[in-house]
């Protein structure tokens, strides 16, 4: 039996079971680190008593992350704009409370490998927006890490002309593709929540280009097999068919295997019956497990 979390920036998913489903699961708003971990461990604690012991933890973790398996800061939360979280050691937390082994990635990482599975392919993108906007990619059957991990919600953008003047929200870059597209970028601009703006707002064309931005760097520089579009924003039902239009006109025929069928066949909302993330996050503590297993 294994315990996944699913880090989240806005809500913690938690679940207790194996990567083909949860015995248990409770969502968890994310607070400061002390109130929010506290939470995570009376629901593992409940479910230790109720079912029995873990064999190991898979966290899939906002960021970023220090990801370097030999860095005196490994699974420690980089640089985030999340309040009070820089610095944090999940997996030395969990790790010394529950004495198991801990694995940890990206949640968007996680999200990746969950949809990869799905999927029957080697080579997945799965990008979330909502509060921040990332990209996980797999390649080979491995998520993408090396001196760090992907950002591509930092990535620069052409700004669309209905943003003039909007300053965007990342206090680090402003105008990167979280400061103009992620959900908090879409209130500031204006002045509602996606779910608030109407269908034929000017807003989601905007929306549709700067995430087919991203889609078409996504395409170019590791060329997925499939890309998986996820997050709240993307819960809207008209914008994912925008994506797709915005991406072919973003590529301009360059791509000769992408038209309008390879857009429909690999341009996705996710396909997980559970949050990918947390399905992704037992995957990776069904690794840690095999891992220590070997050692």
């Amino acid at each position: 039996m294994f315990a996944a979390i699913e880090a989240g920036g806005t809500k913690f998913v938690c679940g207790i079971g194996t990567g083909k489903g949860s015995l248990r699961t409770v969502t968890i708003p994310t607070r400061d680190p002390e109130a929010t971990l506290a939470d995570v461990e009376a629901f593992v604690d409940r479910a230790i008593d109720e079912l029995g012991p873990l064999a190991a933890i898979g966290l899939g973790s906002f960021g970023p992350l220090d990801l370097d398996p030999v860095s005196p800061r490994y699974g420690q939360i980089l640089a985030t704009p999340k309040a009070g979280w820089q610095g944090t050691d999940m997996p030395e937390r969990l790790g010394r409370r529950y004495g198991v082994p801990v694995g940890i990635d990206t949640d968007v990482n996680a999200a990746a490998l969950a949809e990869m599975r799905i999927h029957g392919v080697d080579s997945l993108a799965y990008v979330t927006v909502g509060t921040g906007i990332g990209a996980g990619i797999v390649v080979q059957g491995n998520s993408v890490r090396g001196l760090g991990h992907p950002e591509c919600g930092h990535i620069a953008v052409r700004r669309h002309p209905a943003h003039a003047g909007f300053a965007g929200v990342c206090p680090y870059h402003g105008d990167c593709l979280e400061g103009l597209a992620s959900g908090p970028a879409l209130h500031a601009a204006w002045g509602m929540t996606a779910r608030e703006i109407p269908e034929d707002h000017p807003a989601w064309e905007a929306q549709a280009d700067y995430l087919a931005q991203l889609c078409m760097t996504l395409i170019l520089t590791s060329a997925p097999q499939r890309i998986v579009l996820g997050g709240g924003v993307m819960s809207q039902p008209f914008l994912l068919e925008r994506v797709r239009a915005a991406t072919l006109a973003r590529l301009n025929g360059y791509c000769v295997q992408w038209d309008a069928a390879k857009a429909n066949e690999a341009l996705l909302l996710p396909r997980s019956p559970e949050p990918s993330g947390l399905v992704g996050s037992y995957l990776i503590a069904e690794e840690a497990w095999r891992q220590s297993s070997k050692a």
